[in-house]
């Protein structure tokens, strides 16, 4: 289209060229007679409205502006047809043509036209606005008309009027509807916000009518009647030349060759108030007031007004923005510095204040605090219930704090408390906290413990290091069993540090591959034979040679690792075990356990882990033996459920360090146990050979309730920590049949308990285990001939 509409525009531009050639030759030469001028306008408004029809008809208009180019076709072409028919009548008629009267019916088609273009032009949309904003584009709009339309009627329309020889209404008409349509385009197209009409169409399809009735008025005005001929040769057919452009503007906009994005019109209503200082100017020196200088003046008042008022409304609104922005600014400062969920301080205004505090040289005092075992209220209780609980704990912690320190959320489950001033008493207020915790907080009424540690900054401390220290406090407190308070003293980082160490070396050792698992076999207290056995974790450290449990199983809890180490530990006891059966068959061992964490315990994998483990090794569900603490029965739902889920599928529980707990009766009626292993401390001791009959008849009395209580309620028993052989003996006659301690056998490597179950079958093969018969004191002689290398198992 735009190569089409570009033949438009230079055929345009020829019928132009054409009407100035004869107009220079007419004046000149007398070339022709004065009605050929009147023909070039409507020459070439046949060529625009031909470039607007085939606008029209390619079909790649948005919907607002084929609306507008058809609203535009009907302007163009009435405005066209009304000049054709006033030419026409001249060169009829052109022995009459001085008269330069347009016929009625011929203006009233132009007239029209202008009408119909006016109100194309009033259908574009504008930038979306509302409120104060529309009212202030409206004011803008009028200001701009008012302004330009006071020059246009200063300099041409009040001349005409006031002519010595008075132009025709026709003429009139035609010409003030021309300029109208020029002042409300250029009002207009500066507040287009650039959409589908192109705003350089506009300004060129008003200057088709606009442009052209303002040069016609001042060659009107200054030339007389002489002036018709140039007026209509030279100027008139420029009025299809610029359609015909807006045509081609458009078509090229389209095409996406062209882009120009809007702006709106900040300078209109200045270069409006400029304008009508013009013809004001003009008037104030000039001859005394006449009826138009009266307009002028009475138009520039007007305009005034309207600044003014436009003024006052951007006043206002500049102040409602103005407003708005510092309440936004505020508002994100303290997103920006506080917690979203309890509205407490956050790390990075703790720190800013931290860091000023102590540029100030005055006491410095910081109180972390950890909420202990929050995790298991987000596991079994959810999340939202654990968030109502933070927002519980802040409110306290405001409280409790007082108006002159700074409590914060630090991050997760963790808080601190800012004390300055010399009056400040960290101790004090930790005992407060510590006080308020131990009664239910929150909607759901739940009991939380904290963990509090302190520090007080020195004289050379910095951020960093008093949050350190008081992160070392508080994971010393946690250390020291938690629900209490410690305050950082020199030195105390020292382990804190080693222990942390430890976490990142257990991550590599298990990367490495040095973790080693070793069997304490299970023994039967009247025979010494072995019926199972119990899997331990060794590290085998490069450096620090075999490291036992007690120095690692703490840190590889706090760190997590506790999960992946217990599953290999699991996987590789069922392995084992499963290689054990079916070497020796079911006879020779009848269960293998191991050790659970409640952190394994509320991983929600265990379960599949556990039956994976069995699956791949092909051990016998019955066969595994899991063993869980007290403590770790009693840490909630999610455990229970847990616990439940295995014992449905046939693996045995024994309840560990049984006696130890403060529940333990009631344990064995809600915990499907199938196993009780007698705690270490009632075997210590149990034997009466060291002055005090009474602790040792004690002992004897617990160890002998607890199995009577399993025997009552079906369960087996095995005795831990067996250290002798008057221990043993004390306990084959309180009525245990199975032990298990460094006295009966001493933790094995795989390779050595399979010797001792190869060494059992083939005695038991030649007739030398006498079942049942076994004198006391003899059990042991398992692990004493497995370590001395002889052939008996007795």
């Amino acid at each position: 289209m735009t190569r089409e509409a570009r033949r438009y525009v230079l055929a345009a531009a020829v019928v132009a060229a054409l009407g100035t050639v004869w107009c220079v030759a007419h004046l000149t030469v007398g070339a022709g007679t004065e009605a050929v001028a009147y023909a070039f306008a409507p020459a070439g408004g046949v060529f625009a409205t031909a470039a607007v029809f085939r606008l029209l008809r390619t079909g790649g208009l948005r919907p607002v502006a084929r609306r507008f180019w058809r609203t535009m076709l009907a302007a163009v072409a009435l405005v066209s047809f009304g000049y054709a028919w006033f030419a026409t009548d001249i060169l009829v008629h052109w022995t009459e043509a001085a008269t330069r009267r347009m016929p009625l019916p011929a203006a009233a088609c132009a007239a029209i036209g202008f009408l119909v273009a006016i109100w194309a032009m009033i259908r574009v949309p504008v930038v979306p606005s509302e409120g104060v904003e529309w009212w202030r584009i409206l004011l803008d709009r009028t200001i701009g008309f008012l302004g330009c339309a006071v020059v246009l009627w200063y300099a041409g329309l009040a001349p005409m009027i006031g002519a010595a020889d008075p132009w025709s209404p026709q003429a009139m008409v035609l010409t003030g509807l021309g300029l109208l349509v020029a002042v409300g385009a250029a009002t207009k197209v500066s507040y287009v916000a650039g959409g589908p009409v192109d705003r350089d169409a506009i300004r060129l399809m008003a200057a088709s009518g606009g442009f052209t009735a303002a040069i016609v008025t001042v060659i009107a005005v200054r030339l007389g009647p002489p002036g018709a001929v140039p007026a209509q040769a030279i100027v008139m057919p420029l009025t299809p030349l610029l359609a015909t452009l807006a045509v081609w503007v458009q078509a090229r906009a389209d095409a996406g060759l062209r882009h120009r994005p809007g702006r709106s019109g900040v300078l209109l209503p200045y270069l409006a108030v400029a304008a009508a200082d013009v013809p004001l100017v003009a008037v104030a020196l000039g001859a005394p007031l006449s009826w138009p200088s009266r307009v002028v003046l009475l138009a520039a008042v007007v305009v005034t007004v309207l600044v003014t008022l436009r003024q006052y409304l951007a006043f206002r609104e500049n102040n409602r923005l103005l407003h708005s922005t510092r309440v936004q600014e505020e508002r994100l400062q303290y997103e920006v510095s506080h917690d979203g969920l309890t509205g407490l301080a956050n790390r990075a205004l703790f720190r800013d204040k931290l860091a000023a505090a102590l540029a100030s040289g005055e006491p410095v005092h910081v109180l972390l605090v950890d909420l202990d075992d929050f995790k298991t209220v987000n596991d079994l209780l959810g999340h939202g219930v654990g968030d109502h609980l933070l927002v519980s704990v802040a409110q306290l912690l405001r409280a409790e704090a007082g108006p002159h320190s700074l409590p914060v959320r630090v991050g997760g489950d963790e808080f601190a408390v800012l004390l300055t001033g010399p009056r400040a008493e960290p101790e004090a207020l930790a005992a407060r906290l510590l006080a308020a915790l131990d009664r239910p907080i929150s909607e759901h009424r739940l009991l939380v413990q904290a963990s509090i540690g302190i520090a007080a900054a020195g004289p050379d401390a910095t951020v960093d290091s008093v949050l350190r220290d008081a992160d070392v406090a508080m994971y010393t407190a946690k250390q020291g069993g938690k629900a209490s308070f410690v305050r950082y003293v020199d030195g105390m980082g020292e382990p804190v540090l080693a222990h942390m160490r430890l976490g990142g070396e257990l991550r590599r050792a298990l990367d490495d591959d040095e973790f080693r698992v070793v069997y304490q076999p299970i023994l039967s207290l009247y025979d010494g034979r072995v019926v199972g056995v119990e899997a331990l974790l060794r590290w085998h450290h490069p450096d620090r040679g075999v490291v036992g449990p007690g120095e690692f199983i703490a840190a590889a809890e706090r760190t997590g690792l506790i999960v992946p180490l217990g599953r290999f530990v699991l996987r590789e006891t069922c392995r084992q075990a499963a290689v054990w059966l079916r070497r020796f068959g079911p006879h020779a061992l009848r269960e293998a356990g191991l050790n659970v964490s409640a952190r394994q315990l509320h991983d929600p994998d265990f379960v599949a882990d556990v039956t994976a483990a069995l699956a791949e090794s092909g051990l016998p569900n019955e066969r595994l033996v899991l063993e869980v603490t007290e403590s770790a029965v009693l840490r909630g739902q999610q455990v229970s459920r847990t616990l439940h889920e295995l014992d449905s599928l046939g693996i045995r529980l024994a309840l560990d360090d049984f006696g130890t707990g403060e529940s333990s009766l009631s344990l064995l009626r809600a915990f499907p146990a199938a196993i009780v292993k007698l705690d270490k401390s009632f075997v210590d001791g149990i034997e009466i050979d060291d002055g005090r009959p009474a602790a040792a008849d004690a002992r004897q009395a617990v160890a002998r309730a607890v199995i009577q209580l399993a025997r009552a309620l079906g369960l087996d028993t095995v005795a831990e920590g067996v250290e002798s052989a008057e221990q043993a003996a004390v306990l084959r006659e309180l009525g245990y049949t199975l032990g298990q301690g460094y006295h009966l056998a001493e933790p094995l490597t795989a390779e050595g308990v399979t010797e001792l179950l190869a060494r059992q079958q083939s005695m038991a093969t030649a007739g030398l285990v006498r079942q049942g018969r076994a004198a006391p004191g003899q059990g042991p002689g398992v692990a004493a001939g497995v370590a001395d290398g002889s052939t008996s198992v007795l």
